[in-house]
């Protein structure tokens, strides 16, 4: 019996949301008796694959057939059920990205697994396995009991975090039955740059029509290379084409859980809360003193953003400069 997490990985290169998967599959697997197994899909470098040893992975089983290495969340699930039947899986870790959330479902039918999605923490498994998950878009939490013989978790990313440790996973080669693939992919078109993809950013400086215009960026990601975040954006933002749609956070874009989220001529309709209220801190400003986001702000600046934001930017210059 095993506790099974799902490997994630592009280009080759483990994202970050594995290493937070396979920590959070060897605590459960610790609480059940078990140990954790990654499964990996595609072409991936067996060294990086025995480093996930070091966030509590006893193995890693490789399905290493190129075909994987285009993501189709049918042929997926297909595969990752075969390795979780034959590795006697007992619970199926899979992080809330668009690849868990495309995949668990799909693996929740074919193992005839109940899918809590959305986890926050720890099970408890003191009577039966009851997983905590965010509810009514992070405003609340439900306590799901999951009564089916496998279970399937989805993980929010940065929910429960990466802990590394030492030691090294068996990398070991299995084989599935892989099914024709019914997705061409006519074009892969990534986001390019330094910092990090806004769902494994752990810091993020984001901004809204207040900024008027795509020409007055440039003191967005001044701040942003400041402090090494990511940039992101609201919706009208990206609807004007003044920034790319990738960078869209909240509930019709991507949904973030960032240790620190700063919000910038911002107001904070609630579909833009919904996607970024999980952020640990988060710094509003706004030249607005009744804006709604200054309600879900941890700290909060009343201010012309042309005239604090270049000032921010200075002191974290300085104080970086003094370390």
């Amino acid at each position: 019996m095993s506790v099974l997490f799902l490997v994630e990985s592009v280009n080759g290169q483990i994202k970050k949301n594995s290493f937070e998967a396979a920590s959070y599959a060897a605590k459960v697997a610790e609480q059940l008796g078990s140990t954790a197994v990654g499964v990996a899909l595609g072409t991936v470098d067996n060294s990086e694959l025995a480093a996930l040893g070091e966030y509590g992975a006893a193995k890693v089983l490789h399905v290493a057939d190129a075909a994987l290495d285009a993501f189709d969340s049918g042929v997926y699930a297909s595969v990752i059920a075969q390795v979780a039947q034959a590795a006697g899986a007992q619970v199926v870790v899979l992080s809330q990205s668009t690849t868990g959330k495309a995949v668990a479902p799909r693996l929740s039918v074919k193992l005839q697994a109940g899918l809590v999605s959305g986890a926050v923490a720890l099970p408890d498994t003191s009577n039966g396995f009851v997983v905590k998950k965010a509810a009514f878009s992070g405003k609340a939490f439900a306590y799901v009991k999951v009564e089916t013989a496998v279970k399937i978790v989805g993980l929010v990313p940065n929910s429960f975090g990466a802990v590394k440790g030492s030691g090294s996973a068996a990398v070991e080669a299995a084989s599935a039955n892989i099914p024709a693939s019914g997705v061409k992919v006519k074009e892969v078109s990534r986001a390019t740059g330094s910092t990090l993809p806004l769902p494994e950013a752990e810091l993020v400086v984001s901004a809204g029509r207040g900024l008027k215009g795509p020409e007055n960026w440039g003191i967005i990601e001044d701040l942003a290379n400041a402090l090494g975040a990511t940039t992101a954006c609201s919706r009208p933002v990206a609807d004007v084409g003044w920034r790319p749609h990738h960078e869209h956070v909240g509930q019709t874009g991507v949904a973030i859980r960032p240790n620190l989220y700063i919000a910038i001529g911002i107001s904070g309709a609630i579909q833009h809360l919904a996607g970024v209220n999980q952020s640990k801190v988060i710094v509003v400003i706004n030249k607005d003193p009744e804006a709604p986001f200054f309600k879900a702000a941890d700290y909060g600046i009343v201010g012309d953003a042309f005239e604090v934001v270049p000032k921010l930017t200075e002191a974290i210059k300085k104080f970086k400069a003094a370390q």
